[in-house]
């Protein structure tokens, strides 16, 4: 009678499974690190920089989850064994996807300019009133800088410009205030030419300022919008990419009218 332990050692044993499994285990702690070092921070728990250390340690425990998975497959493959190469296929891929966003943001990161205030009209931007208390406690400025960081944003943005809206100055107010909200925006003042509201980002939690001024021109209202992260010396492109969101939910508002 056949002996099936020895059709066992043969295929492997258990080593696969056990390569496997532990490739499982890695990738669960990945995803505890990564995905719990911004909530650790909006609650408190750690400072920034501890937050992302977690964030660093979880893609080196993503790293090996992959290095460990990739040894499953090819040691479930060479055994003839499926369960185990299965998963260590599945945590090969699950790894690859994990890191694709911190991948495309160290991307992102790379191509934009180390600026973090970024607004229609470099010469006059839109001033914060209502919610320069809360940027003079924060480590970025009140003010905008002007000189060096426009001219870095004109290179890098040329496309952030002001909007004309063919409308009354009533009908624009109206609609820059619901295209805020559309964004999701907690709006601090709200006046006929002039609107702050503050931007919370999901993850980490950080808070980035937004003044809108609206002024009456011989071809419309013209929109200008200012968008500056509290901290941080670069914003990784987010600035400019909301302006440009809030100009397309400008546009929808306006299509409605």
């Amino acid at each position: 009678m056949p002996n099936p332990n020895f059709h066992r050692r043969l295929h492997g044993g258990r080593w696969p499974n056990y390569i496997a499994g532990f490739s499982v285990l890695l990738l669960l702690l990945a995803v505890l690190l990564m995905a719990g070092a911004g909530p650790a921070y909006r609650l408190d728990l750690l400072p920034l920089g501890g937050a992302f250390d977690m964030l660093r340690r979880g893609v080196y425990v993503s790293a090996g989850a992959a290095s460990a998975g990739l040894v499953a497959l090819i040691a479930a493959t060479f055994c003839r064994r499926l369960r185990p190469a299965l998963i260590g296929g599945l945590v090969v891929m699950a790894t690859a996807a994990m890191l694709a966003v911190p991948w495309l943001h160290w991307q992102r990161a790379q191509s934009a300019p180390p600026i973090h205030d970024i607004t229609t009209d470099t010469e006059n931007p839109p001033a914060f009133e209502t919610l320069a208390a809360a940027r003079e406690a924060a480590p970025n400025a009140v003010e905008y800088p002007g000189g060096e960081v426009a001219q870095q944003q004109r290179e890098a943005y040329p496309d952030i410009q002001p909007v004309i809206v063919d409308a009354s100055l009533n009908l624009a107010r109206d609609i820059a205030e619901a295209a805020a909200l559309d964004m999701g925006w907690q709006i601090a003042h709200n006046s006929l030419t002039h609107i702050e509201a503050t931007d919370t980002t999901t993850w980490f939690g950080f808070k980035d300022d937004i003044a809108i001024r609206l002024s009456q021109t011989d071809e419309g209202v013209r929109i200008d919008v200012r968008s500056a992260s509290r901290l941080g010396r670069s914003d990784v492109g987010t600035n400019a990419a909301r302006i440009r969101a809030y100009f397309d939910a400008v546009e929808r508002r306006l299509d409605r009218t």
